[in-house]
């Protein structure tokens, strides 16, 4: 099997999260894709950061009842330092025979030579990397060619999808509208938890 693994905070999941994995999904014939939502440094302000339970529900309601989409808690369960490689050879050790795919963002490609162990990541994983802004193509064919010694590394053509998580924290937390970034169970769950506002309920 082709297997994805998609990493991030997804301080709140929102629809470019979901945009970048269907469409990687579609052009890459990936079976399936795991999202891995990262732990948080206790240093973060509690108003700003939902707890790992309220990330990895959110990610569950996001999916639609699509069960090529699932959520891996690793990172949250663990104590360590939540650096790639160890997600990289968790996933290996569960599905030793299939073709692991890791998803990143653009921005991630052009420093992903400055991640710990780098080199080992590239020899597990085909890194598969989205646009998340228009225009950037270039540098990132040229970014993957110079990493290309260590692994395979694959420049998707989705299109980009500009929208973060910070804008929509932003918004919330102004009582601005948002609800169009958001799937909808995802924004009745933030409502439902009062997330993302002064003094909600974020631990």
């Amino acid at each position: 099997m082709k297997t994805g693994i998609f990493g991030g905070s997804f301080n709140p999941v929102h629809k470019g999260h979901i945009h970048l994995a269907r469409s990687v999904m579609e052009e890459l014939s990936l079976d399936r894709i795991f999202f891995v939502p990262s732990r948080i440094s206790p240093h973060r302000s509690i108003d700003e950061y939902a707890s790992g339970e309220d990330r990895a529900q959110m990610l569950r309601l996001s999916f639609g009842g699509d069960e090529r989409f699932g959520v891996s808690t690793y990172e949250l369960d663990t104590d360590r330092v939540s650096y790639s490689i160890y997600t990289v050879e968790h996933f290996r050790s569960l599905y030793p025979d299939d073709e692991l795919y890791l998803l990143v963002g653009s921005d991630m490609l052009l420093c992903f030579d400055k991640w710990f162990r780098f080199g080992d990541i590239l020899k597990e994983v085909t890194l598969a990397v989205a646009s998340r802004e228009d225009g950037d193509d270039g540098q990132l064919e040229k970014k993957a060619e110079e990493l290309s010694k260590f692994g395979r590394i694959i420049v998707c053509k989705a299109p980009a999808f500009e929208v973060s998580s910070t804008e929509i924290r932003k918004k919330i937390a102004k009582n601005e509208n948002y609800t169009c970034y958001l799937d909808k169970n995802v924004v009745q769950y933030i409502r439902y938890r009062d997330l993302y506002r002064q003094g909600g309920s974020n631990v």
